[in-house]
């Protein structure tokens, strides 16, 4: 994916509009349409703020890979909570921390029905 088009996705999942996200940043909407359109490209300046504003790294607004393969749902994962506050991503922790002790419950119980 292009940089320009994970700029769109983020934009588009936190429903804002490109004038809202230029005022939050203090830059110019012209120059944000140039990096929603894929004309032009942001400075470190300004990648570092879109990152810190959308809770991403630069890495992944640019497409760069971790060095790890990751499938489409691990991504997926990843981009939601990437996307949410820091209480909510807290939250999220918890919920899955509580779906491995369910899961680890039902194996301990199934292994005790087959004993």
């Amino acid at each position: 994916m292009t940089f320009s088009e994970i700029l769109r996705i983020l934009i588009d999942e936190r429903d804002l509009t490109q004038k809202q996200l230029a005022q939050d940043l203090h830059i110019p909407v012209s120059t944000l349409g140039g990096y929603v359109q894929g004309t032009s490209e942001p400075d470190f300046e300004t990648l570092k703020m879109l990152a810190n504003y959308f809770h991403v790294s630069a890495d992944y607004l640019l497409s760069i890979p971790t060095g790890q393969a990751k499938s489409q749902q691990e991504n997926e994962l990843l981009r939601i909570f990437r996307s949410l506050t820091p209480e909510q991503q807290e939250m999220y922790i918890e919920q899955g921390k509580l779906y491995i002790r369910m899961n680890n419950k039902r194996s301990a119980e199934s292994l005790k029905s087959t004993s």
